[in-house]
């Protein structure tokens, strides 16, 4: 009698210590919400990290471009400069040796004109020369002075520069559009994965209380066999009963785990550190007007401007395409002032207009209908990117009206299970009454239980479900129904 008490006094100093363990664990975990995941996700998730780093080279490439229609200054300086030659001089029909000795710098402005594609520049050489020349034995030596001013102007072809400047706009509209849907897809996906550690979360503590229900049966029975009111094979049936929810409430256990882990690698959280999500998972009937959705999202859905950026973009290419072996001219104007002299201050004593006028045409003749293929071929493309805006509009109508059924019929099965979870929770108290009483097997009460779980699970999976088609339908119409506000999400960053 002794040894089994203090056998019972060791299993219950054990159970008490495994019992303080895990309070331990839970106290030292860190509950997180899923608006603290979707914070943590976007800062460290990797995809964002991706999507982060091309808009930010989308808004550079723009500022460079931007810059680039600034004027741009520039300062060349040769020091010293020495060249001997020995050259056949065509003038006098003989050799004739040069030395030379030269030093400049050259200050140069150049201004792009965005309205007509030109390009101005101001430029002024000046210089000092020293040079020996065989034929007149003579040394000249002196300072000069060129300051001139030229404008290079396209003809008859497209503004080059404007469709550069507008291309690299859209791709930085389109670097934004991206990242604003990343963010809404990193939403969707974290809290898919939010939801399913609660889900394993439920199912866990599910499998406890079953592990707990069945702990107390098998006690039940083991008091009725030891006191010959029941038969050894309810024994049996019992132990067996308590080793299957033993085995369920460890392979949930792990089902949990490696859930948390699988959460902690998508938001970019250290796998070393331990969490439980805490969920708001309450729903409340709210109303949809299918009308509404549709329109908001026909109007605001990013995908649709990103459907035309693309036609946009096949309509410049059409331009390009155009251009190939075009008619097309340069005009280039240019007028300055030139002065030299030995001393430096009478550079413009005696100066020299210098201008100069120049008209370059370039007329094609015959391509072998290159043009018209290419020009063909870009118009198709064109085309098919417009058929694909309207398959995406359809799509965007499609994809509302599947979420708006699918959330009504999410409403009947959240009242469905809620009662049945009712239903079921009260035949495992009668049932249970009845094994206390002798007049049910262990196997039976074993289903009740079964039944109860399922029913509990049944009911989490659907007020669950019913939260990611409200995410879904925000996600689709940029809308919050929940909130009843637009869904503005963050379309640029700050680059310090």
């Amino acid at each position: 009698m002794k040894n089994y008490f203090k056998k019972c006094c060791l299993k219950k100093t054990a159970l008490f210590s495994v019992f303080f363990c895990i309070s331990l664990a839970v106290v030292s975990q860190k509950a997180i919400t899923l608006e603290e995941a979707l914070k943590v996700a976007e800062s460290n998730s990797p995809s964002m990290k991706r999507t982060r780093l091309n808009l930010i080279r989308s808004q550079e490439n723009l500022n460079a471009q931007n810059a680039a229609l600034k004027s741009n200054f520039s300062l060349t300086i040769n020091p010293i400069g020495y060249t001997q030659s020995r050259e056949f001089n065509d003038l006098i029909s003989k050799w004739n040796s040069r030395n030379t000795t030269e030093s400049y710098g050259m200050f140069t402005v150049t201004q792009p004109i965005l309205f007509t594609d030109a390009r101005v520049s101001l430029v002024n050489r000046f210089g000092y020369k020293d040079s020996y020349s065989e034929f007149t034995n003579t040394t000249t030596k002196g300072f000069s002075n060129n300051l001139s001013i030229s404008l290079d102007q396209p003809l008859f072809t497209y503004n080059r520069t404007k469709m550069q400047l507008k291309q690299l706009q859209l791709s930085l509209e389109n670097a934004q559009l991206s990242y604003a849907l990343q963010l809404l897809s990193l939403e969707k996906q974290v809290t898919q994965a939010f939801y399913y550690v609660y889900q394993q979360q439920q199912s866990l503590e599910i499998a406890r209380q079953a592990f707990v229900n069945m702990q107390q049966s098998y006690e039940i029975s083991k008091n009725k066999v030891d006191a010959g009111l029941s038969a050894r094979e309810e024994m049996f049936q019992a132990e067996l009963n308590l080793a299957t929810t033993k085995s369920d409430y460890e392979n949930k256990q792990v089902a949990f785990e490696n859930a948390k882990d699988d959460f902690k690698v998508l938001i970019g959280m250290s796998l070393y550190e331990d969490f439980n999500v805490l969920p708001n998972i309450a729903v409340d009937t709210i109303p949809i007007d299918v009308s509404f959705a549709i329109e908001h999202g026909l109007k605001n859905r990013m995908e649709l401007r990103q459907r035309e950026i693309t036609i946009e973009n096949s309509q410049f290419d059409l331009i390009q395409t155009k251009a190939l072996n075009e008619f097309k001219g340069s005009l280039g104007l240019s007028v300055g002032l030139f002065g030299d002299n030995e001393k430096f201050d009478k550079v413009y004593a005696n100066p020299t207009d210098n201008e100069s006028v120049s008209l370059q045409l370039t007329i094609p003749l015959w391509d072998w209908g290159e043009k018209k293929s290419r020009i063909k071929a870009s118009e198709a493309s064109l085309e098919s990117n417009r058929v694909s805006l309207d398959e995406e509009e359809n799509n965007v109508i499609l994809g509302i009206r599947k979420i708006y059924r699918n959330l009504i019929n999410l409403q009947n099965q959240i009242e469905i299970t809620k009662k049945s979870i009712t239903n079921a929770q009260l035949t495992y108290d009668l049932n249970l009454e009845k094994y206390k009483n002798g007049d049910l097997t262990g196997m039976d009460l074993n289903i009740y239980q079964n039944q109860l779980s399922e029913k509990q699970l049944s009911y989490t999976n659907a007020l669950i479900s019913y939260k990611l088609e409200l995410l879904n339908l925000k996600i689709q119409t940029l809308y919050d129904f929940e909130k009843k506000e637009p869904v503005s999400p963050v379309m640029t960053i700050e680059n310090n």
